[in-house]
């Protein structure tokens, strides 16, 4: 076993059992801030990373994918976590769909921390959606699927990430 397979296999214990034992601080949706997001994922890699929950200092990117220059991860992280309030003014799940799709996008673009970037991103829409009346029930499809969808959105193409939340949203 190379060290990198032992590395993916700490990451997947650790994080699950850190993922189980998260207990939600009463959140409101004005408070789903970038900090937040940074705590989230302090919480997931505390046991694996010293910079966990800090972001990355160096630019990244997967494939022909290019993430946000590390440089100027806080400011635009400032201003999409400013938008999150505004998810409560959807008018209907359509709405919510579309925009939520938008933000995912945006925020998986964005990128802000070396590793753990998707895992901490789902974590947070769970705890978003949960805040505005859903839960996130993530449909089984293919690792593949799931990095189609994402790099359909950085291309503009929204369609296959709302199809995602179409059918992983429901109203509790």
């Amino acid at each position: 076993m190379r060290d990198a397979d032992k590395l993916a296999e700490a990451e997947a214990e650790f994080t699950a059992t850190r993922y189980r034992t998260y207990e939600s601080r009463q959140l409101s949706v004005t408070t789903l801030s970038f900090k937040h997001f940074q705590y989230l994922h302090h919480h997931l890699f505390q046991d694996l990373y010293e910079w966990a929950g800090k972001p990355r200092e160096v630019d990244i990117s997967k494939g022909k994918t290019r993430f946000c220059t590390w440089s100027r991860i806080q400011p635009e992280a400032r201003k999409l976590f400013a938008t999150v309030p505004a998810l409560t003014l959807s008018n209907n799940e359509s709405d919510l769909i579309t925009k939520v799709a938008d933000l995912y996008c945006e925020m998986n673009i964005l990128h802000p921390f070396r590793e753990g970037n998707g895992r901490v991103q789902r974590f947070f829409f769970e705890e978003l959606l949960f805040t505005l009346g859903y839960e996130l029930k993530w449909p089984k499809i293919s690792r593949e699927t799931w990095i189609d969808a994402n790099v359909a959105g950085y291309e503009l193409d929204l369609k296959p990430l709302e199809t995602i939340f179409a059918q992983a949203l429901i109203k509790r």
